[in-house]
């Protein structure tokens, strides 16, 4: 299982995470990139060959925030020809009002990066299906750095919105009571992710 990190994060954030769901029988490979130095379609390309290097016959791919857009655009067209499922936490398919903000000064477009730059300008949404299951799950607890920046109408997790969040082509979402940080530390989470990745549904 390749586990992708958000925003400004590292592999180190998604530790206790990877520690849950060994605890599930996963091996876990977190995967570490730079976030703002490169766009989306550059890490994409190295999450790539990481992903092609993991051992075994089965390779799910679990991703927080930016993460899990970045694994849609790494299994864009093109797979690793071994199956498996994907879950993204918090991850903002749909775009982000918040990240909108943000860029709309020179300063803000920097701090966030190439890669949400990629995001803003509509790449997500122009990438074709995955050939896997997908579950997307979101949180409904507002407590993040979103809240700087707009006022959301809506159920979010303090970053992304539940629209912002969802997905057309997934095949199962749920939403939990958690920030969108909290996710990497959240139990219910990583039962979530253990429970679609072993049947493909989560646990409603």
């Amino acid at each position: 299982m390749v586990l992708v990190h958000g925003l400004w994060l590292g592999g180190w954030s998604l530790a206790l995470l990877a520690r849950r769901l060994a605890r599930c029988g996963f091996d876990t490979y977190p995967y570490s990139f730079p976030t703002c130095r490169l766009d989306l379609r550059e890490n994409a390309a190295r999450l790539h060959a990481f992903a092609a290097r993991v051992p075994g016959d089965v390779v799910h791919f679990v991703g927080h925030s930016l993460g899990g857009v970045v694994i849609r655009a790494t299994l864009h067209g093109v797979d690793l020809n071994r199956p498996g499922r994907v879950v993204t936490l918090g991850s903002p398919h749909g775009g982000s009002a918040a990240a909108v903000q943000v860029g709309r000064t020179a300063f803000g477009r920097r701090w966030l990066g190439r890669s949400i730059g990629a995001l803003l300008a509509g790449e997500a949404r122009g990438l074709r299906p995955v050939r896997r299951e997908i579950g997307v799950i979101a949180g409904s607890v507002p407590l993040g750095l979103g809240r700087l920046f707009v006022r959301h109408d809506e159920v979010n997790d303090g970053v992304v919105t539940v629209t912002e969040a969802g997905l057309a082509e997934a095949s199962d979402s749920i939403v939990l009571p958690t920030s969108h940080s909290g996710m990497l530390v959240s139990r219910a989470v990583a039962t979530q992710v253990c429970v679609f990745l072993r049947t493909g549904r989560f646990r409603h």
